[in-house]
């Protein structure tokens, strides 16, 4: 092979994979110039070394939302700094996924096994991906709303581009509004869930074990306070009615008027059928990670 077809080979590697020019003549030198065995040969140093990056922590990265027809899908893709997050070639792998997630209405199975539009299946481009930028990338975790029972609402915080952020949260309300006013209340909803961060609905649906540690915690810090057992299981029991309160989402403080609570809102903006929040979902980027 001459030169000039070698680096013709190279240029048009780097292009196909977003390889290095390094690794690309090494790639062609093993293969004998074979693009398509090139290929693989990279694809497979990139599974190497993707594999080296994932005890590494990807808390960073995008959540993008994508409605159609009133039904809406979340997914979050995490990278490991705030600056691959800005990377065009990451925005532009989470866009193209963001659209894929509603196809596959969430299913992540499905989604890593599906093709994108360079005939490439998502978890090989996402192994291409680790590899040209050189940080751990997963795709973490999606939801699916359809548009049965109910209608669905949803708010970007501080969206980077429509549908995109560090913070989305997704309502799904039954029931009809109040004189048929502007349906803004769902998208208020929606704000408010993305800023208060409720752990459930309603009291009773707040997970037993977060409600019995920090009756633990609560407990315990009043013992330690040197109160009496009898004062502490007192104070106890309203801290722990405090804490349900501030984190069951119709019990919670409305954001637009602390003087309300979410669920007076709702009875405030019923008609016939009164207002009622069926799910939600709210994703913080990194949350938890």
């Amino acid at each position: 092979m001459s030169n000039k077809d070698l680096l013709d080979n190279i240029k048009r590697l780097r292009e196909m994979t977003g390889v290095g020019f390094k690794d690309c003549k090494l790639a062609l030198d093993e293969t004998k110039g074979d693009i398509d065995k090139s290929i693989e040969f990279l694809r497979k140093k990139g599974i190497a070394k993707a594999s080296k990056k994932m005890s590494r922590t990807a808390s960073e990265g995008l959540a993008l939302v994508n409605e159609n027809e009133g039904e809406i899908s979340v997914i979050e893709i995490n990278s490991e700094t705030d600056f691959v997050a800005k990377n065009q070639d990451f925005v532009n792998f989470c866009k193209e996924l963001s659209e894929l997630n509603f196809i596959s209405k969430a299913d992540l199975n499905k989604l890593n096994d599906t093709k994108m539009s360079n005939g490439i299946l998502v978890k090989d481009n996402l192994v291409n991906l680790i590899a040209k930028i050189g940080e751990k990338i997963t795709i973490r975790r999606a939801n699916f709303f359809d548009n049965k029972d109910g209608k669905n609402f949803a708010y970007v915080h501080s969206a980077i581009e429509k549908g995109i952020g560090k913070i989305i949260a997704i309502v799904k309300i039954e029931g009809l509004i109040k004189d048929n006013k502007n349906e803004s209340i769902g998208s208020k909803l929606a704000m408010h869930i993305a800023a208060s961060n409720p752990l459930a609905i309603d009291k009773d649906k707040i997970d037993k074990t977060i409600v019995d540690k920090e009756l633990e915690i609560i407990k315990a810090e009043i013992t330690n306070s040197g109160k009496p057992a009898e004062m502490a299981e007192k104070i106890s029991k309203g801290k722990i009615s405090k804490f349900l309160n501030d984190n069951s989402l119709l019990n919670q403080l409305w954001i637009m008027d602390p003087k309300k609570k979410v669920s007076d809102v709702l009875k405030e903006n019923s008609s016939d059928k009164p207002l009622q929040i069926l799910d939600f979902i709210r994703y913080k980027v990194g949350e938890g990670i």
